[in-house]
């Protein structure tokens, strides 16, 4: 994986007013911005938080490449939920392209929801 390359393991990214972030860095932040803006319609946390987004991986030129999963194989939005994030990150300033690949490893848990995502839930 590439050393600039996020991946969702902690769930966080620092906020744009504790640090002085580089251009790239800024990009990741308004990245993922735009996926906490794609939901799971039957879950009402962003998928962000639910930890379906597995890496984001940035180039110099703003092409960005997003490994995702969902919920479950027989997702009803298995065919809108990759084109919905792929919209929105496409429309982040500074992305030139977005290539979206949906995995099925690891199989998601919900051990893999943020703290806030449980706590959305209520399941703390």
């Amino acid at each position: 994986m590439p050393e600039d390359a996020i991946t969702n393991e902690t769930q966080s990214v620092p906020s744009p007013a504790l640090s002085a972030a580089s251009p790239k860095e800024a990009l990741m932040e308004r990245i993922v911005e735009a996926i906490k803006t794609c939901y799971d319609p039957e879950i009402p946390v962003d998928i962000w938080e639910l930890g379906l987004i597995y890496r984001v991986d940035v180039s110099d030129g703003g092409d960005v490449e997003i490994d995702m999963t969902l919920t479950s194989p027989m997702c009803p939005v298995a065919g809108e939920l990759p084109e919905q994030v792929q919209n929105a990150v496409q429309n982040a300033e500074g992305v030139t392209t977005c290539k979206i690949d949906l995995v099925w490893e690891p199989p998601w848990r919900p051990d893999m929801m943020s703290d806030v995502a449980k706590i959305q839930l209520d399941m703390f």
